[in-house]
Parts: C-alpha cells; sequence; structure tokens
C-alpha cells in the first residue's frame, strides 16, 4: 500500500495546468487522485496527464469531497469560490492549499481561517514568490536585521502591456478586480513577509479604468473585448502601519510606464536597503561611503551548467508537503495572507469612497 500523501485538484484551469499539477508531478512522496473542474473535459485531460492509476473525474467538488480517499485538496478555481471550496474542504478533513489571493474579501478570508483553526487542518496560500532565489536571500538578509528598521517600501506589480484576455480575469463578480487583486497581491505579500510587519492602520487607494478602452493596443497576450473589461486596468495604495511604516503598493496590466515589473519589493532601513527592480540589489553606506552591491544568484557560473536549481513552484510544493508530513507551519500562513487581503479590499473601498480605510488595530497574529 502507498504511504504517499494523495492530492485531489479542484480547478484544472491555467493555473492548476500551469503550476500546481506540474510541480505536484515531480514530488516523490505524493500522488494526484482525483480532479475536479466544471468542464469535465478538462479534469479528465488532468487526470489522464497527472492522475495516479484509478483517479477519479469530477464536476461537482461536493461529490468529490464526499467520496474522499485524500489527504489534501488543492483550490484552483477564481477567487469567488475559494472561500466556500476551501471552509468545504478542511471539514471534510482535508489540509488545504489554495491559490493567491485567499479570497475574494476579507470576511471570505476570516470564515477560512477559522475553518483551519476549528479543524486543526493545515491552511496554506499559494503565494509562490516566496520560493525564488532572490526572494529567500533577502528574506535571510531581512531575519539577519542587515537592514536596519524597515520603515518604507514598494511593492511592485506594473505591466505595460500584459492583459490576461482568457478565462475570468476581467470579470469583476468572479475576481473581486484586476491586476491588484491578481498581481498586485503578490508584491504586497512579498513585501509585508520581509517586514515581517502584518500590522496596517489605515489605507488610502486610487483605481483606474483609463486604458482599458483600447483593446488593440500592443496587448502581450492579443486585443481584448473593452466591453467585457469589466475590472481596473492599474490601481494604487498608500499604506500606514501601526508602528509609522509605509508602503506604497503600485499595480496595473495596462499602464505607459517604460520599467515595469511584477512580484518585486523595494525595501528602505536604518542600516540599509534592498530592491527587486534591476536583479537583487543592496544599498547601504560603509566608511562614509555609500555603496550597491548586486546580488549574484547563479549557480557557480559555470557554463552550461544550471546546477539543477529547484524553481520556486516545485520548492513551493516540496515544502508544503514537507509541513503537511512533519507537522510543521506552512512558509505561508493564513493569517499572513489575511492581511494581505485585507489590504487590497481596503484599497479598492478608498478608491470607491474617496476616504482612508482605517482598521481596528485587532490582528490574528
Amino acid at each position: 500500500m502507498s504511504n504517499k500523501l494523495k492530492i485531489a485538484i479542484i480547478g484544472c484551469g491555467g493555473i492548476a495546468t500551469g503550476k500546481h499539477m506540474p510541480s505536484l508531478s515531480r514530488q516523490k512522496d505524493a500522488e494526484m487522485v482525483a480532479f475536479c473542474d466544471i468542464i469535465e473535459e478538462r479534469a479528465q485531460d488532468a487526470a489522464e496527464k497527472y492522475g495516479a492509476e484509478g483517479a477519479k473525474v469530477y464536476t461537482d467538488f461536493r461529490k468529490l469531497l464526499e467520496d474522499g480517499g485524500f489527504d489534501i485538496v488543492h483550490v484552483c478555481t477564481p477567487n469567488d469560490s475559494h472561500s466556500e471550496i476551501t471552509v468545504a474542504s478542511l471539514e471534510a478533513g482535508n489540509h488545504v492549499m489554495c491559490e493567491k489571493p485567499m479570497a475574494k474579501t476579507t470576511a471570505q478570508a476570516r470564515e477560512m481561517l477559522d475553518a483551519a483553526r476549528r479543524t486543526g487542518k493545515k491552511l496554506s496560500i499559494a503565494y509562490q514568490n516566496r520560493f525564488r532565489s532572490d526572494s529567500e536571500y533577502l528574506k535571510a538578509v531581512c531575519e539577519k536585521g542587515e537592514l536596519g528598521d524597515i520603515y518604507y517600501a514598494k511593492a511592485i506589480a506594473l505591466r505595460r502591456r500584459a492583459v490576461p484576455t482568457w478565462g475570468v480575469f476581467l470579470d469583476e463578480e468572479k475576481q473581486g478586480g484586476g491586476p491588484l487583486i491578481d498581481i498586485g497581491t503578490h508584491a504586497l505579500d512579498l513585501t509585508l513577509w520581509m517586514m515581517d510587519n502584518y500590522k496596517p492602520r489605515s489605507v488610502v487607494g486610487s483605481v483606474f479604468h483609463k486604458l482599458a478602452h483600447n483593446g488593440n493596443s500592443g496587448n502581450a497576450f492579443g486585443p481584448w473585448d473593452p466591453e467585457e473589461f469589466k475590472v481596473e486596468d492599474s490601481a494604487f495604495g498608500f499604506v500606514t502601519m501601526e508602528n509609522g511604516a509605509t508602503i506604497s503598493v503600485e499595480a496595473s496590466w495596462a499602464l505607459n510606464v517604460a520599467e515595469f515589473g511584477e512580484a518585486k519589493t523595494l525595501l528602505a532601513g536604518t542600516e540599509g536597503g534592498a530592491d527587486m527592480t534591476d536583479g537583487l540589489r543592496l544599498n547601504g553606506d560603509h566608511g562614509g561611503r555609500l555603496y550597491e552591491t548586486k546580488v549574484d544568484l547563479s549557480s557557480g557560473g559555470v557554463a552550461f551548467f544550471s546546477g539543477g536549481q529547484e524553481d520556486a513552484a516545485d520548492r513551493e510544493a516540496r515544502l508544503w508537503l514537507e509541513a503537511i508530513r512533519e507537522d510543521k507551519e506552512p512558509v505561508v500562513k493564513p493569517e499572513q495572507a489575511l492581511v494581505v487581503t485585507q489590504i487590497l479590499e481596503a484599497i479598492y473601498e478608498s478608491a470607491r469612497t474617496g476616504r482612508a480605510v482605517y482598521f481596528d488595530g485587532s490582528s490574528d497574529l
């Protein structure tokens, strides 16, 4: 009898086929035994490509959970269903890895956290950019205190023209928003994690729908239909934390900027600074001289050799399964992901009302 961890995949679309299933298939101590999608053909295709022998196919996640036979559920569905499926999966006795963002709203995210605490099952959110080599290096720098007290930061998720034109990305009802909740969430998660600061005090936000009318503007993914573009094309926020630190949040799918990049952070502390805008750079002063160091994260400079390095998605999968096997906390804690959702929701609310959003000071961390 196999002692492999058994996994069910709910949602067999782009993020599942592009990240979750390939990464899980490379983990020797796990196997995928059930696949669910509202389009049966997608679930069937996933089962044939990634499933263990006898893997089951479903179109209703409730039936999948009722049948059981697995230890872990990966939720890879649109944002509006994250909470419902995650809560049901936890209550059915499974550990859950849910795609980012944690949920469409803070209330939904809190339901997920409450269910994890109530059931004692592990819950993690798929912020795979934490597992990049540059992210892990910078996190170690921050933990050693080399930047000192980090009091200013930028969470950067800017695309010049890369509007996703497939699936439900342009559907505000299903997703809860556009680039802010889609890619801004990664940059904000990275930034909060580096700062180890999860106590926001206030948020001011602006949301724009300025370039969506022009669907034929050199988009990387081809023209979009302006009539279907229901979400923002760019969004910006300014966050003040309880200790006075401030974070600027920048997110766009379409913005007239010459410099762009996503899932990046810039940090300024009392002892030094760092940024990911041109590779990973550290800066500061030493002996009255300013310095800037570009960190070499290559595998040693050997020509034609990649070093067989584990990519971020594979590392995410491995460490998630390790947390379950060894009964450890996952790298991405649900309490942290909830704060990301709180801030994103506050940026949207501030933009809608024209007012700052204030937090009550309570924290799950």
